[in-house]
This record gives structure tokens, sequence and C-alpha cells, in this order.
């Protein structure tokens, strides 16, 4: 039921995107808004000015414990921790808690939503299921990607299905919000900062699953143990996807590409016999890619978006900006913006996405590293990469760990390393900047590294 919060005390914790958009409805509803976050204001510029007109209460700099004791609600931004001390000792005092994707919700009561998480490729996966029902119906596409939740309730809704990435962190959060479907690609180790180990992690996810009821649908990735746990642990229906023969939900069948580079996919859903599909798109290249486009498309035939609304979605989706984003092809060159490759595992996903056998990849890599080793991506520079350029604070430890695998040059900067890519390539060679490090060195976070370098791309390519 939509919340009511009509002179409620509410207090709305961290003030990043989702924590705005939750203060903003609440003020919105009626409801007396407290925002509070533990940085100071002269770093809060931005939410503060989003604010301004919302008429809410601001403790900044720190929290005061009266202000969750004593309120009617506590809604918590992503980015907190439910473990933060004062939230424990909210719930202790029997208030309620909910989590910003919970508050939008429960202002969405009747509205299918699709909900994919997962520690790789959930990004990609959410931008094209969105794409595909797009197609078909009125369509929300955010949560974790984009827009907030509460965003898209401000804004008036309206939407028909709407298609959410969630975080570990948002589905913390979680409730009552009942996915229609719920899809998990896969879980590895992440965010153990936040978490005690990778178990507690995955308990984070499981929540989404727990929340389905008999009728709704669970889509997991068939060769990842954890993730097939949690789906089958749910009351939905259990779908698969994955590389193999035939069979109910998506498989690749591991045919050889014909002559355009496409290869197909074959989704059973709905009851109906085998339906194949073609993937040419070089927005979703590589094995990963092709588990993102099962998923997607099995959630979409599983709520109805007709076959070949999906096929024309598939050919037509330009995938996600700086994610193997193809910024330039010039003269038989391909230049390649993976920018959002900031450690080692999405740099590893993005170099796969290249054939093997001549080597025709200029990587352009560094950064601000992670601690991670580098070695892990030894195997596939031999017969893909024909040379590697170095920038950023971590150029050393790269060349160090990688440099007696082909010619290597350090760059210093993204914009020489385009310089001199550009006096290496050949027709058939593709440059791909692929950092496998943060951009905190030398930009304000990888989404300005990617337009750096699609600006240099088109000033010296």
């Amino acid at each position: 039921m939509t919340p009511q919060l009509k002179g409620k005390r509410v207090t709305v914790v961290g003030l990043a995107r989702s924590g705005v958009a939750a203060a903003r409805l609440c003020a919105r509803e009626g409801a007396r808004v407290t925002v509070t976050d533990r940085r100071a204001e002269e770093h809060l510029t931005g939410p503060l000015a989003a604010l301004e007109t919302a008429g809410v209460r601001r403790v900044l700099g720190g929290h005061d414990a009266e202000d969750f004791t004593r309120a009617d609600l506590v809604v918590v931004s992503p980015g907190v921790p439910m473990a933060l001390a004062e939230v424990v000792r909210a719930r202790a005092a029997g208030v309620p808690v909910w989590g910003e994707v919970e508050l939008a919700a429960r202002f969405l009561a009747g509205v299918p939503i699709v909900a994919i998480t997962g520690t790789n490729g959930k990004s990609t996966t959410t931008a094209l299921a969105g794409a595909l029902f797009a197609r078909h119906r009125r369509t929300f596409t955010g949560g974790n990607l984009g827009t907030p939740l509460c965003q898209h309730v401000l804004d008036g809704g309206g939407a028909e299905v709407v298609v959410a990435e969630l975080s570990s962190f948002q589905m913390e959060g979680l409730l009552s919000l009942r996915p229609r479907v719920a899809a998990i690609l896969n879980v590895t180790p992440d965010h153990l900062d936040r978490y005690r180990d990778v178990d507690d992690y995955a308990a984070a996810k499981a929540r989404l699953f727990g929340l389905q009821q008999p009728g709704d649908h669970a889509v997991a990735n068939a060769r990842d143990p954890r993730a097939l746990a949690m789906a089958e642990a749910s009351r939905a229906v259990l779908h698969t996807f994955g590389f193999g023969p035939p069979g109910p939900g998506a498989r690749d069948p591991g045919l050889e590409p014909d002559e355009g580079g496409a290869t197909e996919l074959w989704v059973q859903a709905r009851g109906g016999g085998p339906e194949r599909f073609r993937l040419a798109n070089r927005a979703l290249r590589g094995r990963h890619n092709r588990e993102n486009a099962m998923a997607a498309v099995l959630c979409a035939r599983l709520l109805g978006v007709p076959g070949g609304e999906v096929q024309a979605g598939l050919d037509a989706f330009g995938g996600l900006p700086h994610r193997l984003e193809v910024v330039g092809e010039r003269g038989g060159i391909e230049w390649v913006n993976d920018s959002k490759a900031t450690n080692v595992d999405s740099t590893l996903v993005g170099l796969s996405a290249f054939p093997a056998g001549t080597a025709r990849v200029v990587l352009v890599m560094g950064g601000r590293g992670k601690g991670a080793p580098y070695a892990p991506l030894r195997p596939l520079f031999a017969g893909r990469v024909k040379a590697l350029l170095t920038i950023g604070e971590d150029a050393p430890a790269v060349e160090r760990e990688l440099g007696d695998l082909c010619p290597t040059e350090a760059c210093v900067t993204l914009e020489a390393a385009v310089r001199r890519a550009a006096a290496l390539v050949r027709p058939g060679d593709a440059v791909l900047l692929s950092p496998a490090c943060a951009s905190y060195d030398q930009f304000r976070n990888y989404e300005e590294r990617g337009e750096a370098f699609r600006r240099h791309v088109a000033e010296f390519a």
C-alpha cells in the first residue's frame, strides 16, 4: 500500500542521488523530513542545492541519535550500511527502517518489477532488458543504473514495467518489494570492506529472491553455484541461462559464428518451444555479453515481449557508455572505450571480447591501482595484444607484471597514449582503453576518463 507520510517524522540518511530523491519524495508527501550526512556542508553543495526548495531540516557533519530513535521512519541511502550504529538503535527502538528502493516500491504497487543483480554485468543486462521491454510497453529503467527509483516516482511514474538494477547495498533495505522477475548473473567476492565475507555479501543479494511469490520467475546463471542456489531457494519458477545444449531457459549452443561474426541464442520460455535469436551486435561482443544477452532476453520473454521485438532490440542496442563502447572507426581501425573497467576482472572480461589469433589490440592500461595483481591478464596477451601503453600512477606495476609479454611503452597521460597508439596501429587493429585501475589520479571518475579518450580519438586517430 502507498505509505501515508503526511505529518510523519522521516529521517533520510545519506545525501547521494538516491538519498536526495527519497528526501524530496517524502517532503512531497507531507512528511517532516530531516536529512543527515556525515559529510560537512562544503562537500554537499550539489545535493543541498537539489533540496533547497524541499523544506527539509539538515544535520550535517555527523548524526544526532535522536533523529533516528524519535523518527516515525528512517530511510537509508544505499551507500550507508544498515550496520550504522544510529540505524541499529532506531530498529531497536521499533522505528521502521527502509532502503530508498523499498520506499519507491511502495509507490509502485501493481507495476511489474524486473530486478537484475550480480557482481559483474548487471548494468549491461539491465540496460539491454530495459531496451527490449521499451519496444513493447512503457518502461522505466534505472535503480543502481542511472535514475533512482524514487526519482521515477517523483517524475510521475507512469511506467507499465520497471526494470531495475539492484546492488547488494540496495537490497539490504528491502522488505516488501516483490519482483515479478529476479535475475542473478553471478556472485564473486566484492565489497568486502562492507561485508564480513563473500557469504555475507551473497546473503544480501539473496534477499531479492526471498521476496518472490509462487508464479514469479527467478533467473540464474547455470554455471554459478551461488547464483543458482539463491534462485533455487525462491518460491518462484526457476529458469537458467548458460552455455550448452538447448533446453528450458536460455542457452548458447556454441555454434560457430557465421561469416558476419553472428552467433545464436536459443530461448525456451512461457511453455513454448525453443526460439532462436541472432546475436550480431558488436556492442554485445564477447562471452560475458552472450550471458548478459541470454539473461535479458529471458526476462523479456517471460513477461511477454514478442520475439520479433526482442530480435529488433538485440540488433539496435547501442551498449553502455564507457563499456566496450566503439568511439571511432577510421581507416579500418577500431577505437574502443572500456573506461568503466576499473579493476583487473573487468579488464579481463573486456580483453576476452577480442578474438585470439593475430595480435591486433593496442591496449591502454593504468591509473590508480587497487592493490590487485595484474598477472591474471597474462594468459590473454598471447595472440591478442600487439602493444601495451601504460598511463597513470600504477604504470610501473602494470609494466612490471605484463611488460615482458609484448612491446610496452610508458605514456604517462591518456592523451600521449592515444597519440602513440595512432602511430602504432594498422588497418584491422583495435585500440582498447581498458585501464584495470581507478581514474582518480588524473580524472574525477571513469566517465571523465572515457570522455577524454573519445575527445583524443577524434583529435589524433
